[in-house]
């Protein structure tokens, strides 16, 4: 999928867009989806200035980003302006290597139960091959409220 089919699969957009490709999808089963990590990142000049890390908590979001792509893949529906997407849950998350400018993260994101409506993922953020991040994700879609 390249970047016109992720932006109909995703509601986010720059500077909160945190997947560039993705590499291969099964439906139903798992993803692998790349963020390119620049020096042009907005969030760099403050984290850290002197030393630019990727912030854990992002890695995370594109981590689930990669998830809402699965998750829409399989149901066979793209997201629309009812419905959201949300973090439920993250556990057993654990940062084993700093991700810098330069560096292209491999997200990897299997699907590992899914009921009515509630998603749970295993989740890798891996440079060169290493395990960067890895957590698991607890999703949730749900429709919101119409207002009159």
């Amino acid at each position: 999928m390249d970047i016109h089919d992720i932006l109909k699969h995703l509601p986010h957009r720059y500077p909160f867009l945190l997947v560039d490709r993705v590499l291969e999808v099964e439906p139903g089963k798992n993803i692998v989806a790349l963020k390119n990590v620049t020096i042009n990142e907005p969030f760099f000049p403050g984290h850290f200035p002197h030393h630019p890390v990727m912030p854990g908590v992002l890695i995370l979001e594109a981590l689930a980003q990669a998830a809402a792509i699965l998750s829409f893949k399989t149901m066979g529906t793209l997201p629309d302006d009812n419905s959201v997407y949300y973090f439920a849950g993250i556990d057993g998350a654990r940062f084993k290597r700093p991700v810098s400018a330069g560096d292209q993260l491999h997200l990897c994101v299997e699907i590992v139960a899914q009921k009515r409506g509630i998603w749970k993922f295993k989740a890798e953020a891996r440079v060169d091959g290493q395990v960067a991040t890895e957590a698991d994700l607890t999703c949730a879609v749900r429709q919101l409220e119409k207002s009159e």
